[in-house]
């Protein structure tokens, strides 16, 4: 049973009937919830072409919020580390990668949780979400 007021609908293996409407959520198999995140999320973000300490973090993001939000932290966090400025623009780039060598995963889990407090903030409806968007931006 799924939460009526979750944004993101049924979902199994964290695949969301808001984002594949077609398919039949309840009979999901793990084969299938994998070739999807292979193909619909890690390729598409690039996930492999970043460095290791904050690649599982960045996919789990992708996945989480959305590809175009997960570089935007990145990009965020990229800014934040020594001064850096690159373009806030959710587009995973040769730069963006290129500055990603120098984040730490303690601090993209940090701005990843600014992000979700900023959800809340903005809609106090999904606050009851808080507490496990707070520890699942802190486990990845």
């Amino acid at each position: 049973m799924f939460d009526k007021s979750d944004r993101g609908g049924e979902t199994k293996y964290g695949i969301s009937k808001r984002s594949y409407p077609d398919l039949n959520i309840k009979d999901l198999t793990v084969e299938e919830a994998t070739d999807i995140y292979r193909r619909d999320y890690w390729i598409p973000s690039k996930a492999e072409k970043l460095p290791e300490a904050i690649r599982h973090a960045y996919f789990d993001t992708v996945v989480n919020s959305g590809q175009g939000n997960a570089v935007k932290i990145l990009q965020k966090t990229v800014n934040a580390t020594r001064g850096r400025r690159i373009a806030v623009d959710g587009r995973i780039g040769k730069q963006t990668i290129a500055e990603s060598k120098r984040v730490s995963c303690e601090r993209y889990k940090a701005y990843r949780t600014l992000f979700f407090a900023q959800i809340v903030l903005k809609n106090p409806t999904q606050e009851k979400f808080w507490f496990g968007w707070y520890k699942r931006a802190n486990k990845a």
